[in-house]
């Protein structure tokens, strides 16, 4: 684990140099576009139309200083954990009796992710709900992302993120937890369940795919034995293999090469984000904005331009596809698990029963993929609902 020399916390405040500000601006306002072809909409990528106003906003509307200040308002800290600074939000709650969760996002996101949870989790009372629902929230960024800064050594796959992350509750001094994660904290939070299971009292998850998923081939017997709903998230997960995977590809097999188009264009660092805010969000939100608040959006992206972290999050998919790997082959795990599938996820509870103690499975017809930031109402409740009869 940690070394003794690691074992410092530190308070943290965002404070980026107005100069960086100052060279963004230029950056956008230079700009070297490219073509497209008549009326190609979002068929090849991002529309152009769309990311060319989208930009014009975040160059002359968006105020980063506001959303800086607003992050700040929570308590941040940094500490190191085998030579990996860790960064992280740690809201406890006004009840001293309150559960304590970690909260993981995923990639494309960052902490931006959780800001419209964190207040009704830690003070539900104030939020309309139950004061015995309350949480101490730990957000950290993962190694690797944002205000974390890069890793500067091989190895920090999904399995070594968990084992900081139990580490950061212990020195947190809290011996019982929970773990809520999305996305990549889809992973990271089972992961933290197995390995960490004498604390951890529970895991929640959305967006969750490995361990809660088939991977092609699909054999025929068992698909002609799914639900009508079930075949569906087969079949769009068929698509997003098909169409929405280059991503995964070339993170997994060349991070490098695109991480200098990702460091030196934030026009570029953009497109390879909102792509994803448009794919993966509610399929009734024509647009990124009607999903998600277009401030958090681009709030979100300024995290990985500012800090220069787009090309070392990336290598979290090289790092989990490679020998070396210290993620190994998924273990039953006992630890509680609850599912929350919003309408764009592609979970399947047959499959996940097969890895995971599923106690907990929550369906809605609407959300996507950034459930935090697209339905905190709805992730909300069904987190209270599921650490209830655990806490």
């Amino acid at each position: 684990m940690a070394t003794k020399s690691d074992a410092g916390i530190q308070p943290f405040d965002i404070e980026v140099p107005q100069r960086d500000l100052e060279d963004l601006s230029e950056r956008l306002a230079h700009t070297r576009w490219p073509d497209e072809l008549p009326d190609a909409g979002w068929d090849y990528g991002v529309s152009l139309e769309y990311l060319r106003e989208l930009v014009e906003y975040w160059r002359d509307t968006y105020d980063w200083r506001e959303h800086e200040a607003a992050i700040n308002e929570y308590p941040q800290f940094t500490t190191t954990i085998d030579g990996q600074t860790v960064h992280f939000l740690h809201v406890r709650s006004p009840d001293p009796d309150a559960l304590p969760l970690i909260l993981t996002h995923g990639w494309p996101g960052s902490i931006v992710e959780f800001l419209d949870v964190i207040g009704p989790l830690t003070d539900p009372g104030a939020h309309g709900g139950d004061p015995a629902d309350a949480f101490h929230v730990v957000a950290p960024s993962i190694p690797g992302f944002g205000f974390s800064g890069p890793t500067s050594e091989r190895g920090w796959d999904t399995a070594h993120i968990a084992r900081a992350f139990a580490e950061l509750m212990h020195r947190l001094g809290y011996e019982r937890y929970g773990a809520q994660g999305g996305d990549v904290g889809a992973g990271v939070s089972p992961e933290l369940g197995r390995l960490d299971s004498d604390r951890v009292v529970g895991v929640h998850v959305n967006a969750a795919t490995m361990g809660f998923i088939p991977f092609p081939p699909f054999d025929p017997d068992e698909v002609a034995d799914l639900t009508d709903a079930e075949r569906e998230r087969l079949e769009r997960l068929e698509h997003f293999m098909d169409e929405q995977f280059g991503y995964h590809a070339i993170q997994s097999t060349r991070p490098q090469t695109l991480a200098y188009g990702l460091a030196d264009s934030p026009v570029g660092l953009l497109a390879w984000i909102v792509e994803k805010f448009k794919e993966w969000t509610d399929e009734a939100a024509e647009l990124p904005e009607d999903a998600v608040d277009r401030d958090h959006l681009l709030t979100n992206a300024m995290v990985y331009w500012l800090t220069g972290t787009a090309g070392s999050a990336a290598r979290l998919y090289y790092e989990d596809a490679h020998p070396g790997s210290q993620h190994r082959p998924l273990e039953p795990s006992e630890t509680p698990t609850g599912v929350a599938v919003f309408s764009q996820d592609v979970s399947i509870r047959r499959y996940a029963e097969q890895t995971n103690t599923i106690v907990h499975w929550s369906e809605f017809d609407e959300g996507g993929h950034f459930a935090a930031m697209e339905k905190p109402d709805l992730l909300v409740e069904d987190v209270r609902t599921f650490f209830r009869a655990l806490r």
